[in-house]
């Protein structure tokens, strides 16, 4: 999957998740180098450090810190960084020109938004590139369908929203599976059945969706009988201030977010990169 060494900067649970999902998909743990302050192990025998390896160039480099650090780590980063060396940012709210003002040399510059479920080989990985480098976006392609369903976006705002979804939308979902199982709870069921079941009963339903023709709501009123136990359910959830406004409020709350977060990566300012250090 790489045409040389992957270098990992941070390791947090997204970054983490992904290279699980690698490892498991078969990359070569030799290949790959996590550089982190805190040089703590991530296993599989891949090296860890807390600065930039000097025995090795990276063919492509991976942002994988938190998006406060940017500033921190361009100035030592970016003079490493070749024309050749593709690097992909994970970093949430970080436009592509925010990237490539601290990152001038490389030609080629992907934003990724993954979920966490790329650590099981089912998540979803959004792209997007300015770059018209066909090589370069096929590996990365690649590398990223190996975590899941990867698909390409050619605007970056459209990307911001997708990754909303896709991104996000796993802790939201976690949160309705959470709710459900405590509102189980509440009607009698032990709490290690409610969430065993509403666990269960989501794995199946998202799979009938992905797996059906049928819309979503279209399958909602295939299991609902009328007058029933369904429908009754249904009714408080199809409120105008249900589960449709719910959803809408918190997908704008985070739309909102994300541009805010873009606007703070914009106003840290780095010098440019003078050489390798």
């Amino acid at each position: 999957m790489l045409p040389g060494p992957l270098w990992l900067v941070g390791c947090g649970n997204m970054a983490g998740a992904m290279l699980e999902g690698w490892i498991a998909a078969g990359l070569d743990p030799s290949q790959i180098s996590v550089i982190r302050p805190s040089a703590a192990a991530f296993g599989h025998g891949i090296r860890v450090s807390a600065e930039y390896p000097e025995d090795t160039t990276p063919s492509v480099v991976m942002l994988g810190m938190k998006p406060y650090q940017l500033g921190e780590v361009a100035p030592k980063l970016a003079p490493i960084l070749q024309p050749e060396t593709l690097l992909i940012s994970i970093l949430a709210g970080v436009e592509l020109a925010t990237l490539r003002e601290h990152f001038p040399a490389p030609r080629t510059i992907v934003k990724a938004m993954p979920n966490l479920p790329v650590r099981l080989g089912k998540g979803v990985v959004d792209l997007y590139s300015d770059s018209d480098d066909l090589t370069a976006r096929a590996l990365v392609a690649g590398l990223m369908a190996a975590l899941g369903h990867a698909e390409w976006f050619e605007d970056e705002e459209l990307f911001r929203i997708a990754g909303l979804v896709t991104g996000a939308g796993p802790a939201f979902l976690f949160r309705f599976v959470e709710a459900l199982a405590a509102a189980s709870e509440r009607l009698g069921l032990a709490e290690d059945q409610a969430a065993r079941l509403s666990a269960a009963m989501v794995e199946g339903a998202a799979a009938m969706v992905a797996a059906s023709d049928e819309s979503p709501g279209r399958l909602a009123e295939r299991v609902a009988s009328p007058r029933g136990t369904t429908e009754a359910g249904l009714r408080v959830l199809d409120q105008a201030s249900g589960i449709a406004d719910l959803l809408r409020r918190t997908l704008e709350a985070s739309h909102q977010r994300s541009h805010e977060m873009a606007a703070e990566a914009r106003g840290r300012k780095v010098d440019p990169p003078t050489g390798r250090s």
